[in-house]
């Protein structure tokens, strides 16, 4: 048993170690400390950031396992994996990553695992390609930290989508100027007692006015403006209490839609060129 320990320790260092090229062997291996593949890993995992249109922006954590294959006639390709963390940034939210927060275990953290292809020419890099799942914590990791900490429930779960729901009508109740619509649910969490429900969900500004609206679904999304939610819909005898704050924000247009996707075998990919 100590025998295979070691084995799987020695073969986990020398996937991070520098392995020169040998004849026929086509690329090379850096260490994962190397400065290129550590610039190439932010690069990459910056294009991700900017280009999501869902869920929450990821920090790089480690450099898995690189290898740099030549391109001719000029450059040569990082074929990089990465793990990352989530911060608590929503991808629409326009502060810069590095005043990001990365989530505390005891918020039920996620942690994403990302393949990329980056080409590097003239001292300039370039995704080519990108593929990231994310995960959440185990529920055992979280209790260790915060027994009483409400766990991530499916973004679908009935509890969460009345949350939201509600949370977003109380907002636009108090709300003086354009109607806002939900976008995207991107966390629920349920705490068992006192019963309430954790939300965190995206919007976007239409063209009417809150106070206004006789019918949402006439009400056209403006370009440019969006919004970010997160809400506590709390269970009493003979009704609910909804607290929501909302940030409002100005986004830019995004050509691609890079998309986290939490716990499945799929993720979106960007393509090669």
């Amino acid at each position: 048993m100590k025998s295979l320990v070691l084995l799987l320790c020695l073969v986990q260092l020398w996937s991070c170690h520098s392995v020169p090229t040998g004849p026929g062997l086509g690329f090379r291996q850096p260490a994962c400390d190397d400065p290129d593949t550590e610039q190439a890993a932010l690069v990459a995992v910056d294009y991700i950031n900017q280009n999501l249109l869902q869920g929450y922006k990821h920090i790089l954590n480690q450099i898995d396992k690189v290898k740099v294959f030549p391109r001719r006639p000029f450059g040569e390709v990082y074929h990089i994996e990465t793990d990352t963390l989530e911060t608590v940034c929503h991808a629409q939210d326009p502060t810069p990553l590095a005043n990001c927060s990365v989530r505390q275990v005891a918020q039920h953290a996620v942690e994403g695992d990302c393949d990329f292809h980056v080409l590097k020419q003239d001292g300039q890099f370039t995704v080519l390609y990108a593929k990231c799942d994310s995960t959440p914590d185990s529920a055992e990791d979280v209790r260790k930290v915060c027994p009483n900490c409400a766990l991530l429930a499916p973004l679908n779960d009935t509890r969460v989508v009345h949350a939201a729901v509600a949370a977003l009508a109380a907002f636009n109740a108090r709300n003086n100027g354009s109607y806002f619509k939900l976008v995207e649910i991107s966390r629920g969490q349920l705490v068992p007692f006192p019963a309430a429900t954790l939300v965190e969900f995206a919007v976007a500004a239409t063209d009417c006015v809150a106070a206004e609206v006789t019918d949402p679904a006439n009400c056209k999304l403006l370009a440019g403006k969006r919004g970010f939610c997160k809400a506590t819909l709390t269970e009493k005898l003979g009704g609910e209490d909804v607290t929501v704050t909302c940030t409002v924000f100005q986004t830019q247009n995004q050509m691609y839609a890079a998309v986290w996707h939490r716990g499945v075998g799929r993720s979106k990919e960007l393509p090669q060129v």
